[in-house]
């Protein structure tokens, strides 16, 4: 005595009626597709490979310098770093001309969001530190909140160091001037 098993399931079943008309007319609408995208690659290769831009305004057209810097910027994600760039031209109207005489911006730590500032005197790098929380609030205030989260004072580098028979190894110089 054999025994008998069940037929294997052949798959899915094939598509019939509507669902076979709907297959079909999906084929059809991507072969239409096909053929047009073709016969646009081949008119654009005529007119010039597609170089111009038609009646209509789009993304090939020239455009003001301002507005391709503006969504250059932003494509990018520049806009804080360009605000802060903008804060250092515009330094001595932000912290007043007697400090922006004394104290100037060196670099901007995006991710840290951090001002170093280098100021020409261990004074006015005092005081700086002590002005620092109300810059920062100012700053803020007009590149948005959290632009910046902390200004670090540099004090004066130095003169270079000069070596010779008269010098200490290691001397930087009179701390209370330059350091």
């Amino acid at each position: 005595m054999t025994e008998e098993r069940p037929p294997e399931n052949p798959g899915p079943a094939e598509p019939a009626g509507v669902d076979l008309a709907r297959v079909a007319l999906r084929a059809a609408k991507e072969q239409a597709r096909a053929r047009g995208d073709a016969v646009q690659q081949k008119r654009q290769a005529r007119r010039g490979g597609g170089l111009r831009s038609g009646a209509r305004a789009d993304g090939r057209d020239p455009m003001a310098f301002g507005s391709a810097i503006n969504r250059l910027i932003t494509e990018r994600g520049w806009e804080t770093p360009a605000a802060v760039g903008g804060v250092m031209g515009r330094w001595p109207q932000i912290v007043g001309e007697d400090v922006a005489k004394h104290c100037e911006p060196e670099r901007y730590d995006e991710d840290e969001r951090v001002l170093v500032v280098r100021c020409d005197s261990t004074a006015w790098a005092t005081n700086l530190r002590l002005l620092a929380p109300q810059l920062v609030a100012r700053l803020n205030e007009d590149l948005g909140h959290g632009a910046v989260k902390l200004i670090k004072v540099n004090g004066p580098g130095g003169p270079p160091r000069r070596y010779g028979p008269l010098r200490a190894p290691g001397s930087t110089g009179p701390g209370d001037t330059y350091g």
